[in-house]
């Protein structure tokens, strides 16, 4: 079944876009979310009015890629994460790992347009992570990831830090001939 879209649909398609789709799918998704008009002469007329908005709209897009890229282009993630001596990280840096980043430079950006070549990272070095912008636009960042020492603490203070209650300290009474006993009685021992 073939729909004009009403508005920008992910995974689809843009507004004024000819789709063809399932009956099912535009019958009970499209249509009733607004997303899409049945494609018939009378659309057809509807979205050629409307052509040069549209166009106005997706320039709009194409532009604001361009200085979003120039901008992500322009600066460069680190990531401390804990690792081991030889540079293996004790755990991963995802696509989630760079959006947070990202989000503490104000920069905005769904999770399923990051790509991370292997999908992580689980060494130290410097990675070029690509993100999709509109249209076939892409940028790349360029991530540091390193690594922060692992430190061996004493058991005592590991043992402190979960909670636990330190082990109890045993000390022996010393091996008198002249001892009291609980009473203050002299005993003989």
């Amino acid at each position: 079944m073939k729909v004009i879209l009403n508005k920008d649909v992910p995974a689809l398609g843009e507004e004024g876009d000819v789709k063809d789709v399932a009956a099912g799918y535009a019958r009970n998704y499209l249509y009733p979310r607004g997303f899409a008009l049945p494609y018939t002469d009378k659309t057809i007329k509807l979205f050629e009015a409307r052509k040069v908005e549209i166009e106005t709209r997706k320039a709009e897009k194409r532009q604001d890629a361009a200085s979003l890229k120039a901008r992500l282009e322009a600066i460069e993630i680190q990531i401390l994460m804990p690792a081991g001596a030889n540079g293996k990280l004790y755990g991963a840096v995802t696509n989630q790992t760079i959006i947070d980043e990202l989000a503490k430079k104000e920069f905005h950006i769904e999770r399923k347009r990051v790509e991370l070549p292997g999908n992580s990272f689980k060494s130290v070095g410097k990675y070029k992570v690509t993100v999709k912008l509109y249209e076939n636009q892409s940028a790349e960042i360029t991530v540091v990831v390193q690594g922060q020492g692992h430190k061996q603490e004493a058991k005592p203070a590991r043992a402190a830090a979960r909670g636990a209650a330190p082990a109890p300290v045993v000390t022996e009474a010393p091996n008198d001939a002249h001892a009291e006993s609980a009473d203050g009685s002299p005993t003989e021992a």
